[in-house]
């Protein structure tokens, strides 16, 4: 945690670090409750998700684009690059007279160590009405351009906060 500032917050049992995990990230598969709300509608129910862990970021979680409600993921422009996973597309999510444009992204061709992505959309938390991991609503990670779900089982810091974009 060179020059956080901060310090690492020691897990207890059931919970993990954001500091133990990887750099480069790890993807790995999670049989997890994920519920997802927006404009009073539930736009997502699984058990079906895969968990992306990188170093001093909570857990991104990346859902089935099939389990979405229909219509409700539609294309917008623009695309951002990630040097793990590949060249990102976004997403609006779009309920009745609701649209959040770039609210969703995915990875139409993950890179190799990736593939498991393929087909799946991760979502900005702090941006539906509700998103909820085994029933607790989840917390967006800090700042704007991540998209960390922060749970009770999750300690940091977490990057994205002011001061935090050395880490």
């Amino acid at each position: 945690m060179s020059g956080s500032g901060s310090r690492r917050v020691a897990p207890g049992p059931g919970q993990e670090s954001v500091w133990d995990y990887p750099r480069p990230p790890r993807v790995e598969p999670s049989r997890e409750h994920i519920a997802l709300r927006f404009n009073g509608a539930v736009i997502l129910d699984t058990r079906d998700s895969v968990r992306v862990l990188e170093t001093s970021h909570p857990p991104t979680y990346y859902l089935p684009r099939s389990a979405f409600a229909a219509g409700v993921l539609q294309p917008v422009n623009g695309h951002s690059m990630c040097e793990y996973k590949g060249l990102a597309g976004y997403l609006a999510i779009v309920v009745g007279d609701r649209r959040l444009d770039a609210a969703a992204w995915y990875y139409p061709t993950p890179q190799p160590g990736f593939e498991a992505l393929a087909g799946r959309v991760a979502v900005y938390p702090g941006r539906l009405d509700e998103c909820r991991v085994d029933g607790e609503i989840v917390r967006p990670q800090p700042g704007d351009f991540y998209g960390g779900w922060v749970t009770d089982r999750i300690v940091g810091p977490f990057k994205g906060a002011p001061g935090t974009l050395g880490w």
